[in-house]
Formats: structure tokens, C-alpha cells, sequence
């Protein structure tokens, strides 16, 4: 069992189904975090998400980013870390993933721009996308394009997920969620909130799962609950 809290209690009501996954998922699972964008907190969601499910799985993290930005918070500290790390910027590599890899989930950092060979690599390979994107209209309003254009014609189950939300104001995510609720786009009932934690955790090369300092264990649990999530969407 994921050593994860609770889903959040700010949440109650129903958001649309993500598509069907299939009934029988191959041994090895594929998570890629993907938005076009930069600074939206999409390296950060993949290096949390797969020290969150390393906890209890083999994982391993493959940054396809060229700006190596994963590689360089974890490769600091790789001894500490519960999850393997590699770069993957080859793209037929990209390609033999799920046969060239034995763990129990593969956690890809996607590169920004959505034109990228290496995205288009990845995007075939995949069983699940997490999108993650800051709750203000004009970013959500330029993740609701993405989705609309590349994420729902690919038929990959997705979610996106909001970070860097105010802790001390939870309207703006609030109100993003209703509108990509009455678009029809599924969106995680959690959030990630903004926190030092993450900052100060990625400049000592851990992840929030280890980091001691202050509101760690809230920045970790805003991650649990996010793989609890995606646990319940295997499962369904």
C-alpha cells in the first residue's frame, strides 16, 4: 500500500471520467508529465511523483528534457535516492521503454515545446499523461489548447493537475477546476500548493519525500494524494 494521506477534503464533487485504460495494463506502467510550457512545476511534479511511488515500487525517473533539469537535482544525491534516474534524449530509446526497462513504473520529465521529436517520441509509449499547470487563467487557458489539440486525439489517459497554488487562497484553483470540469477535461481533485519546501528540497538534491524542513509533509502529501489518484485510475 502507498504510504499517501487521504484525498483532499476540499473536494467533493465528480469531474469527467479520464478514458478507458485497458483492462489488462502491461507489467511496466508509464507516467509522462507533460506541459508545452515551462515554469509550471513539471520537472518538480516528476521527481516527487516518482520518489512518492519509489516508496513502495521499483521506479525509474528518465529526464527526456535537454536542459537536464531532473538529472541535475537528483544526480547530487543519487546515493540517497529510492528511484533510478536517466537521461533518455535518444529517441529510439524513448521508443523500446517498456521493453528495454524492467521496473514497476517509468516516470518521464517531458521537454517544454510541443513540437519536439523527443515528445513525439514519448507520447506513443505512454499509459498516462499528468498535466500540470499553475491555476491562472492564462496558463490554464494555454493547457486547455494543449489538451484539446495533442493530449485528447492521442486517446492517453490524463489528468491535469494544478501546482504552485496560494496555501492561503484556494479560490483561483477552485475556479480553474470548475472550468476545466465544465470543458470536460479531468483534473486531479488534488493540488499541489506552493510551498519553500520544493525550492529548497530541488537546491539539496532531494525529493520533498526526504527533505526534513518545513512543510515537508505537506508538500508530501499534496503528492501522495495526487498517486492515490492515479492508483484509483489503474484500478478503474
Amino acid at each position: 500500500m502507498l504510504p499517501c494521506a487521504n484525498p483532499s477534503p476540499f473536494f467533493s464533487w465528480q469531474f469527467s471520467a479520464v478514458p478507458k485504460l485497458p483492462s489488462q495494463p502491461p507489467k511496466t506502467k508509464i507516467v509522462a508529465v507533460l506541459n508545452g510550457k515551462g515554469g509550471v512545476g513539471k520537472t518538480t511534479t516528476a521527481v516527487n511523483l516518482a520518489a512518492v511511488y519509489a516508496e513502495s515500487s521499483q521506479v525509474l525517473l528518465i529526464d527526456t528534457d535537454p536542459q537536464g533539469s531532473a538529472t541535475w537535482w537528483t544526480q547530487r544525491k543519487t546515493n540517497s535516492l529510492k528511484f533510478q534516474v536517466q537521461s533518455g534524449t535518444n529517441v529510439q530509446k524513448i521508443k523500446d521503454l517498456r521493453t528495454a526497462n524492467q521496473q514497476n513504473l517509468i516516470v518521464v520529465d517531458t521537454p517544454p515545446g510541443l513540437e519536439s521529436e523527443i515528445l513525439q517520441a514519448v507520447i506513443p509509449v505512454v499509459d498516462y499523461l499528468v498535466l500540470p499547470t499553475p491555476p491562472a487563467p492564462m496558463e490554464i487557458a494555454v493547457l486547455i489548447e494543449t489538451v484539446r489539440t495533442l493530449v485528447k486525439p492521442s486517446g492517453i489517459a490524463h489528468r491535469v493537475l494544478l501546482t504552485r497554488v496560494d496555501p492561503r487562497s484556494l479560490r483561483e484553483a477552485l475556479d480553474a477546476q470548475n472550468t476545466l470540469m465544465e470543458l470536460g477535461i479531468p483534473a486531479f481533485h488534488a493540488f499541489v500548493r506552493s510551498y519553500k519546501a520544493h525550492e529548497r528540497s530541488a537546491l539539496e538534491g532531494q525529493p520533498i519525500t526526504q527533505w526534513k524542513g518545513k512543510y515537508s509533509k505537506e508538500a508530501k502529501a499534496d503528492y501522495c494524494r495526487v498517486v492515490d489518484e492515479i492508483k484509483r485510475d489503474w484500478e478503474s
